[in-house]
């Protein structure tokens, strides 16, 4: 990871802070929470229920504004532009990967694949080549028209993989991606993810409670009242 290292971050988290008010209280989840990732790098992010994790996904994602500090992605700093850059940031920038596959019913794998870069305004045949395309790289070429009800919870989880990198995006933001799968099929499901991050060039910041998938990852951090600590880095 050094050329990626020295390299400007796609992520760049500066003392990120998230209050909530809980009746006459406030309750801090994030007290100054700092962490880049670079492309190319996979970050897991660990911590107990209610530390904060989903704050900080949600954060960088520009899903919820944090009480203080700054997200920078790709080099610019998020919080300072209109709702409409942000919107575009997050269609174009950022890919989305949750513990509920979230994959539309009536649509088989390559359409529900291909629908976010058929909203962004890629014409229909680039969106369904590149939808087959990371399918394949999944390992699902050969499930590309079955829907979600004909394929397995590890087959959902790849279809929406691959759907949150259909419109390259420079991030990748993951919460629990395997935490509804067994064990084998985890270990599959984010030895995928992984491969086709760093295929990509992506940057991903994936929460996580398995510690057994450290191995897929450069560095693991955890919040630690508020704070990221850096934990272990894989070997």
């Amino acid at each position: 990871m050094s050329d990626g290292q020295t390299a400007m971050p796609v992520l760049s988290l500066r003392g990120l802070e998230r209050r909530y008010q809980s009746g006459e209280s406030e309750l801090t989840v994030l007290a100054g929470a700092d962490l880049d990732v670079a492309a190319g790098e996979i970050v897991g992010l660990i911590g107990q229920s209610g530390s904060g994790k989903s704050s900080l996904l949600h954060a960088a994602g520009l899903l919820e504004r944090p009480s203080g500090g700054e997200v920078r992605i790709g080099g610019v700093s998020t919080w300072t532009l209109t709702e409409g850059e942000r919107t575009e940031i997050r269609r174009n920038r950022i890919g989305f990967v949750y513990q509920f596959h979230h994959l539309l019913p009536e649509f088989d794998a390559i359409h529900n694949v291909a629908l976010p870069a058929l909203i962004a305004g890629r014409p229909r045949k680039e969106a369904m080549t590149e939808a087959e395309r990371l399918l394949g790289v999944m390992g699902l070429a050969h499930r590309v028209q079955h829907q979600p009800a004909q394929l397995s919870g590890g087959e959902q989880q790849r279809v929406a993989i691959a759907r949150a990198m259909i419109n390259r995006p420079l991030l990748i933001l993951a919460d629990e991606p395997t935490g509804n799968l067994d064990p084998d099929t985890s270990t599959v499901v984010f030895a995928a993810l992984s491969e086709l991050v760093r295929r990509e060039g992506a940057a991903a910041l994936i929460a996580t409670h398995n510690l057994e998938l450290a191995k897929f990852m450069d560095r693991v951090v955890s919040l630690d009242h508020g704070k990221l600590v850096e934990r272990v880095r894989a070997s």
